[in-house]
């Protein structure tokens, strides 16, 4: 489950370039929060990537279809969001499968990216994403926004990550617009948090995971393993 790992199978989990930043929310699309972050993201013309739970995309096809029109990244999170490294074979590709129609259906195309939920992974679940076309994303930072008290203990915890690396790569950042317990989590600090983000960090580039610097070379090596 940690996301660098590579034990059970290669990853994304950066970009090549320290001048772009890639914002990623989990487990949504969720009202009104999700909808808060796309009027953010465009006010600061920052492209994002969403990895979407089916049956929220079945609950409000709008919101997807909001996301999409937006012009940002919108990957598979499974169907009920459980942790893989637990489902049957049968039961982990029904959850890829059943997310993937639901997209399709709301958006007229299948994803091309999946990121397992909490990270929760092992070499079947990485196989089942590559043989449906997508490409496993993990990531290089965690917001730890899901527990967050206020904005500000989100943005020390991406702010100390980013500096601890050195300006080494491209950050994928781990954020949530949804929960995955319910539909409708509270999500105000992490909008809060986002617009925060996109001042401090104005000198990067905010670019959805597949224009990420390395992404197309990662994705053929991924291929390949």
């Amino acid at each position: 489950m940690a996301p660098g790992a590579q034990l059970y199978g290669r990853t994304v989990t950066h970009g090549d370039d320290p001048g772009q930043m890639a914002l990623t929310y989990d487990d949504g699309p969720n009202d009104p929060h999700t909808l808060r972050l796309l009027e953010l993201l465009a006010k600061h013309n920052a492209r994002a990537t969403f990895f979407l739970i089916g049956r929220y995309v079945r609950q409000r096809p709008d919101i997807a279809r909001a996301i999409q029109a937006a012009g940002h990244e919108i990957g598979n999170h499974t169907f009920t969001h459980p942790n893989l490294i637990f489902l049957s074979a049968r039961k982990l590709r029904q959850e890829l499968d059943d997310c993937n129609k639901a997209l399709e259906d709301t958006l007229g195309a299948k994803p091309r990216l999946f990121r397992p939920p909490f990270g929760g992974r092992r070499p079947n679940v990485l196989r089942t994403a590559r043989a449906l076309g997508m490409t496993p994303i993990m990531w290089s930072i965690t917001g730890f926004d899901w527990s967050a008290k206020s904005p500000g203990y989100v943005i020390g915890k991406v702010t100390r990550q980013v500096d601890s690396h050195n300006g080494k790569h491209g950050e994928i950042i781990l954020l949530h617009d949804g929960g995955h317990l319910a539909f409708g989590a509270d999500r105000s600090h992490t909008v809060t948090a986002t617009q925060r983000l996109l001042e401090m960090y104005a000198g990067k580039e905010f670019v959805s995971v597949s224009w990420l610097k390395g992404f197309v070379a990662e994705t053929l090596m991924t291929e390949r393993d």
